[in-house]
């Protein structure tokens, strides 16, 4: 597990919750729990734009993983893990000690999941060490 990351993460637990949201003043999403957790460990994230609360595929999730060197993962061993909240809606994941730390729509905001997730999982990825920009 990337301490660093895991401890970004849970710093954003109660930011209130925007679809795109990428600023921690105005709202986040799943992404932008990743995105903003990067910044927070260390280092200048390549985000994805352009994609849809629901969608069939998780094609416009990849990107982000590709472009920010993440290591492909189980979702088990993974520090970000790739869910399926129903099947037309992907969802991102931090996972932590006991739970997992995401962006609740339902809730409104950065929260903590504790336990194992209720949802199927569809990947997962090892975030690297951060103490370097990824575009260096």
């Amino acid at each position: 597990m990337n301490a660093a990351f895991v401890e970004a993460a849970a710093s954003l637990i109660g930011v209130r919750f925007r679809l795109h949201g990428r600023d921690p003043a105005t709202g986040l999403d799943c992404v932008g729990v990743v995105a903003e957790a990067m910044r927070r460990a260390g280092t200048e994230p390549v985000v994805p734009a352009g994609y849809r609360l629901r969608t069939i595929s998780v094609n416009s999730l990849l990107p982000l993983a590709q472009a920010n060197r993440f290591e492909p993962a189980l979702p088990a061993d993974a520090d970000v893990v790739l869910v399926m909240v129903s099947p037309i809606q992907p969802h991102l994941v931090v996972r932590a000690a006991g739970g997992f730390i995401h962006a609740h729509a339902g809730l409104g905001r950065v929260t903590f999941l504790p336990g194992p997730l209720p949802w199927p999982t569809a990947g997962g990825w090892r975030v690297p060490n951060l103490l370097h920009t990824i575009r260096d």
